[in-house]
């Protein structure tokens, strides 16, 4: 046994289902070892698209997705993706192959530092130097990447090393023990919470990585306490409960910057000051907070907790349950609120304008899409409309990235998320923009099976960037650009094609799609002057309601 088949035997005691990446000279032992393993190799078109499923396997599952290069270009390539996992909280291990140890010293053709490199995305990465340090080496990656809160870790494995003879075996996994709220806390949290008159949970991704979302549902119902969520945190309770008041985090003043200005504690949990910073909903840090999670408190002078809570986040919300006694009413202002906000999003259900405007659009996904399905957003204006106007019932059925927001994942992302759940329909919802960046990777959906739609908002640019200039100065440049023909360039790829031509196409298209055995492409042109309408809405938006 070498030192490459002795860590695909690591990766196998892990529970590693797929490694996603690109053959190159300094990986070939790996990739040999793979071939006779239990683990599937799936070929990508780019590395990046391999590092973005690698994060959305990760995101979904919980265990973490592992992606795989050659060395300097295919390694550099793998950065984004890396980052992004690493700054949303998805586990991730980044393999990559490198030249070996007896030219490290000197210039050496495609040779980079990929430790360093590597360093300020991951939250842990090693060069593999001894055959022998290989099962050390594995285990701790896996046991960095998945552990609170989640991230990237990176191995580098030189061809030397790997082609080397290596003797060791797997590392047992550990067990890991959940930690508990201290009752000092607890009892504090309850008596706060008690006593409030307004009091507001704010949720964020870590409730649903801790799986939280039936007791923050029932100790939100209990104590009539409303409930916003982040981006990231769609789903942590089902968008019909009449507490829910859907999400916040835009950069801009809605509906819900008033539950904030009107409240007088939020409760946080599982909320990451990455997704929505405290500054926008806090800027004076007046308002009182409760921190619970499974991890202390970042430190920021707009969140700094009254109480902070630190362990099993459903163990710590049913604890403070048991011991909260409030019986105030919901607060008639977050009542009108919550009327208000679903007045907003069904005024759009009979809209018939063409080019097709955002609200209308995300409406009708939701029409057409279940409780289970995933809608997976890339990053641009249409991520914007469907953080404020797609609404989940189930967590992770929506997936954004907000921490590092990266551009091209929805594409790579969605053909992570129909290989881990194959029978849940999936939409890869993209700007014009973003579909260019990752678009290769649809030969991969087609190559290993994943029919999922991917559903482009196309309006000929950089559509998030122009709603900026807009806003800052009145005027945009530098952001329109032209397009393929989106059908024709899915048929040539042995896809299926649609173009929507009017609103009312817009649902049978949809379903129609949804049900093809390959791999399908919807061209959607959408009305942005929407975005300059709700800059305009936001700018007059008063909370007398």
């Amino acid at each position: 046994m070498n030192t490459a088949q002795l860590l695909v035997k690591c990766l196998e005691n892990e529970g590693v289902e797929y490694v996603f990446g690109l053959p190159g000279e300094e990986n070939l032992e790996i990739l040999e070892a793979l071939r006779n393993s239990s683990i599937k190799f799936i070929t990508t078109r780019h590395e990046q698209g391999a590092a973005f499923m690698a994060d959305v396997y990760g995101r979904l599952t919980g265990k973490a997705g592992v992606c795989l290069s050659t060395l300097g270009p295919g390694a550099t390539n793998l950065m984004t993706g890396v980052a992004d996992a690493n700054l949303d909280g998805a586990p991730l291990i980044a393999i990559t192959g490198q030249v070996g140890t007896d030219r490290m010293h000197i210039e050496s053709h495609q040779y980079l530092d990929l430790v360093a490199m590597f360093e300020p995305v991951t939250k842990w990465n090693a060069q593999i130097v001894r055959p022998s340090t290989t099962a050390e080496i594995v285990r701790k990656a896996f046991k960095v990447a998945q552990s609170e809160k989640p991230g990237s870790v990176h191995i580098d494995l030189p061809e030397n090393i790997a082609a080397m003879p290596a003797e060791g075996t797997p590392l047992t996994k550990d067990n890991r023990e959940k930690t508990f709220g201290a009752y000092q806390s607890l009892n504090k949290a309850a008596v706060a919470i008690s006593k409030a008159k307004s009091p507001l949970l704010l949720v964020g991704n870590g409730a649903i990585r801790a799986n939280a979302s039936d007791a923050l549902t029932q100790f939100a119902t209990r104590l009539n306490i409303p409930v916003a969520n982040t981006f990231m945190g769609k789903g942590v309770i089902p968008y019909t409960h009449p507490l829910a008041l859907w999400t916040t985090g835009l950069q801009k003043r809605d509906y819900i910057s008033c539950a904030f200005e009107e409240t007088d504690l939020v409760i946080a949990v599982g909320y990451d000051l990455i997704e929505y910073s405290p500054k926008k909903w806090n800027p004076e840090g007046k308002i009182p907070i409760i921190h619970i999670g499974s991890l202390p408190a970042e430190i920021d002078s707009s969140y700094i907790p009254l109480i902070e809570v630190v362990g099993d986040i459903s163990d710590s919300l049913n604890e403070i349950l048991q011991r909260a006694d409030r019986m105030e009413k919901v607060d008639p202002f977050a009542k009108q609120l919550r009327a208000d906000i679903r007045a907003g999003y069904e005024q759009y259900a009979a809209d018939d304008g063409f080019p097709i405007k955002p609200q209308k659009l995300i409406y009708d996904l939701r029409q057409v899409l279940g409780p289970e399905d995933i809608l997976i957003s890339d990053v641009g204006a249409h991520k914007m409309w469907i953080a404020r106007h797609y609404h989940c019932d189930r967590p992770n059925t929506c997936l954004i990235s907000n921490g590092f927001a990266a551009m091209g994942i929805a594409i790579p992302g969605a053909v992570a998320a129909k290989l881990v759940y194959p029978d849940r329909k999936v939409i890869a919802a993209t700007g014009d923009g973003g579909f260019m960046m990752n678009c290769q990777e649809l030969e991969t959906a087609l190559r290993v099976g994943t029919n999922f739609v991917t559903l482009i908002f196309n309006d000929g640019g950089y559509g998030l960037i122009e709603w900026k200039q807009q806003d800052y100065f009145g005027h945009s440049d530098f952001v329109k650009f032209g397009n393929p023909d989106f059908v024709k360039f899915a048929e040539s790829m042995g896809l299926k094609g649609y173009r929507v031509e009017a609103a009312t196409d817009l649902i049978p298209i949809l379903k129609e799609a949804l049900a093809q055995d390959v791999p399908c492409v919807i061209d959607c042109p959408v009305d942005y002057r929407e975005n300059a309408r709700f800059s305009q809405l936001s700018g007059d938006m008063s909370c007398n309601l």
